[in-house]
């Protein structure tokens, strides 16, 4: 790597009678042409400023489009018009010892315009150049010979070493300084460091006391899974927390003793048994730290770290014989870099909205509630009126009829007062005509359907709210004999409106939402979008989600994809800033779609078309 210094700067002094030669003259361009540099340099760095890009034509010939660069040392890299090539009339193509290889471009004087010295003595040139053309080179060169971009080592970052070995390494870095109550990043960044063909898989888990994850644990666990990579290629994870907005001068990450695994393919490889990561809390902006640590960088490491003579076009992959070669793949270089010039900035700008809009949030006020632990599969919905769960009443061996089983006392979620509770029998039962188990609830008397089901119990419920708990309690009577160890019951409890409460309800009086087709017949991994119609209102943003774990997966905009496993599934869906506006769709999961048209479309029997001889 070169390291050209522009400075110092020297100018000519012009007083009356000075003798000018033809190094006065020389000094003078170098000022004006070190001094343009070393602005080009500092302010924008190094890199492709426009076009450049690099295209196949055919097997063995590429084309450069026009384009402009700036090299390390400032120097305007032109290229005027596009250029078509052959790869091996390249310079450095024979020189070439592997199959990857890297085109660059650097610049390059020439000396042209020859012209007649008139002064000149017996031993010099009788013709000179008059002038210096500002050119370019393209040139081959391995790829695994390319420099490592040097980066200036700052203490911006704070980092430690997670495993390492012959083939991977693996370092958790985390901003050395924070900014209390701000988000701030923790990377994971993994390194190939050799041709080896192994995978890797780790994980570790981060206790972090002073910064708080979107889910709101001060414990988290970093890891990839199955991670293949090429030499000199790395892989970053990134991990956002928010900084606690706590008096405490400083803090630490800690990896937790002995919770860092790492594996090559099936191959435990050395993991760090223990380490902490000291950051300092600030209450500075996250803009003065940066402008802050960007300002200490120094001249001497600027320099070197701008010192690179060429600039990386395209990674070209070879297929090479003796006496002939094909270009089998063109890309783009992972150390490519550009430069972004304050002339783009309204281009940028414009393609930036596409991907990017201002939304003005509402901020909700939080609501602290001091209630008990919320029972087992209990789950308040977006409504702050209802909420559901899953209850148990343990029978025992051998209960018998007429006996009385109580289950514990259950926090419903939804704080003291007067709250309804519901409960129904839940119970799986097997289904041919769809081809799977039902999952079913029956409220009221099980018994009623007993005819039509062997696995329910004969029992008889009631329900005790302690309102001034926040909490109930379920007996169950046997009507008959059972075999049965427990009994599982689905549980619903409603809050009955106050005087404002019942103010906000008559807003969604007569307004609903329905789904296009409620009920559909798919194949195990199908997909299908589930309308949705607006009744008596306005269109409005829409919430997709599943009630059950493993129902397979809804997107943001109502896409189901369906689990392979037979069985009917549940989505909810509801308006966003109104969840009380909601309705149900159901996917019925099918191995062989004999009774179904097109994903999302049923056929009934009297609809199906008869068949032709």
């Amino acid at each position: 790597m070169s390291n050209s210094q522009l400075y110092p700067f020297e100018r000519n002094r012009y007083y009356p009678g000075k003798l000018l030669t033809s190094a006065d003259f020389q000094a003078e361009q170098n000022y004006h042409i070190n001094k343009g540099r070393f602005l080009n340099g500092m302010m924008y760095g190094s890199g492709v400023v426009c076009g450049m890009g690099v295209f196949s034509l055919d097997d063995i010939s590429i084309l450069v489009e026009s384009g402009v660069a700036l090299d390390g040392t400032g120097r305007e890299i032109i290229l005027d018009t596009s250029v078509v090539k052959k790869l091996s009339a390249i310079e450095g193509f024979d020189s070439l010892k592997t199959d990857m290889v890297t085109l660059k471009i650097r610049y390059k004087e020439q000396d042209v315009h020859s012209v007649y010295s008139v002064n000149h003595k017996e031993d010099e040139k009788e013709y000179e150049y008059n002038r210096i053309a500002e050119s370019y080179e393209l040139f081959l060169t391995d790829r695994d010979d390319n420099d490592i971009p040097y980066n200036p080592e700052t203490e911006f970052l704070t980092k430690e070493t997670l495993f390492k070995s012959e083939n991977f390494s693996g370092e958790v870095m985390i901003p050395a300084t924070v900014c209390r109550g701000k988000n701030v990043k923790i990377v994971l960044e993994i390194k190939k460091l050799s041709d080896a063909d192994v995978s890797l898989s780790c994980r570790g888990i981060l206790e972090i006391p002073v910064f708080v994850t979107p889910e709101g644990e001060n414990v988290m666990e970093i890891g990839a899974e199955d991670l293949f990579l090429q030499k000199g290629e790395s892989y970053k994870k990134e991990y956002w927390v928010r900084v606690m907005d706590t008096e405490a001068e400083e803090s630490e990450l800690i990896l937790r003793s002995g919770s860092a695994t790492a594996f090559e393919d099936d191959n435990a490889i050395k993991t760090a048994s223990h380490f902490a990561l000291r950051v300092v809390l600030s209450h500075s902006s996250p803009l003065e730290l940066v402008s802050r640590e960007t300002g200490k960088i120094n001249l001497e490491m600027w320099s070197m770290g701008q010192g690179d003579d060429s600039i990386s076009l395209a990674d070209i992959k070879l297929v090479r014989n003796p006496g002939n070669y094909i270009v089998e793949k063109i890309e783009d270089p992972s150390e490519k870099k550009y430069v972004l010039t304050p002339a783009q900035e309204i281009m940028r700008n414009n393609y930036l909205s596409y991907y990017q809009k201002d939304v003005e949030l509402k901020k909700e006020k939080e609501k602290e509630e001091k209630t008990l632990p919320v029972s087992k599969g209990g789950e308040k919905s977006e409504f702050s009126n209802i909420a559901t769960g899953v209850l148990e009443v343990p029978l025992g061996r051998n209960a018998r009829e007429g006996e009385i089983r109580y289950s514990g006392e259950i926090a419903h979620g939804l704080g003291p007062g007067n709250v309804y509770v519901d409960i129904g029998y839940n119970y799986v039962s097997d289904t041919p005509e769809m081809g799977a188990n039902q999952k079913s609830v029956i409220y009221g008397n099980p018994g009623l359907f007993s005819h039509s089901s062997n696995v329910l119990a004969d029992v008889e419920t009631a329900v005790k709210v302690l309102n001034e708990k926040g909490s109930f309690v379920v007996a169950a009577k046997l009507l008959r004999n059972v075999d049965y160890l427990v009994l599982t019951f689905k549980w619903v409890a409603i809050r009955f409106p106050s005087g404002d409460d019942i103010a906000l309800t008559e807003d969604y009086y007569d307004k609903s939402i329905s789904v296009d087709t409620p009920t559909v017949i798919m194949g195990g991994k199908e997909s299908h979008f589930f309308g949705v119609r607006f009744n008596n209102m306005r269109a409005c943003s829409i919430t997709y989600e599943l009630t059950s774990p493993g129902s397979g997966e809804i997107s943001s905009d109502g896409i189901y994809t369906a689990p392979a496993k037979e069985g009917v599934y549940e989505i909810r869906i509801y308006c966003t800033d109104m969840p009380v506006i909601c309705t149900y769709a159901y996917a019925i999961v099918k191995k062989k779609m004999l009774d179904a048209g097109p994903a999302g479309e049923v056929i009934s029997p009297e609809d199906k078309p008869e068949e032709k001889a």
